[in-house]
């Protein structure tokens, strides 16, 4: 998720996008422990995106 479209979402739709990003990567470490998982590299950019959307909706907390 690109920083551009972050800064358009409200709180809500953060929190949500927050909860829906959780619950892929919990999807993703069982299709690891399965050998499901074809790109391993889309683990750490669902875990980069969610870092960026927590870290923005701490910021417009703060402001």
């Amino acid at each position: 998720m690109k920083k551009k479209e972050i800064k358009k979402q409200s709180k809500d739709e953060l929190n949500k996008n927050i909860d829906k990003l959780k619950k892929d990567l919990f999807n993703m470490r069982f299709q690891k422990i399965n050998g499901q998982i074809k790109s391993t590299a889309q683990v750490r950019e669902t875990k980069k995106s969610l870092a960026r959307l927590k870290t923005y909706l701490g910021e417009k907390n703060n402001a």
